[in-house]
């Protein structure tokens, strides 16, 4: 990939995490936590799958390491989930 293939994703991830910190300072996370928790959620996956796909050259690698690499963020979802749950 290209510089420019490498900016255009630095450009997505930065949209998303501008969207991330507007539903923080818009006060949703006061009145609709668990909707305000999971539009957070579903940013973080898709920056995640984004820094691993193109940064990490994930796209590029066999099948097999891309799937551990998901197994991993499955994991580290369900945690957070859980440590979310147990703050109410």
């Amino acid at each position: 990939m290209d510089w420019k293939g490498y900016t255009a994703i630095y450009v997505v991830l930065f949209a998303f995490a501008t969207a991330q910190a507007v539903v923080e300072f818009a006060g949703l996370v006061d009145s609709a936590y668990w909707v305000a928790f999971a539009l957070i959620m579903v940013l973080s996956v898709v920056k995640a799958v984004g820094v691993a796909a193109y940064y990490q050259h994930l796209r590029w690698e066999p099948r097999a390491v891309t799937y551990l690499v998901l197994g991993g963020t499955v994991a580290a979802l369900a945690l957070t989930g859980a440590a979310a749950y147990s703050i109410l």
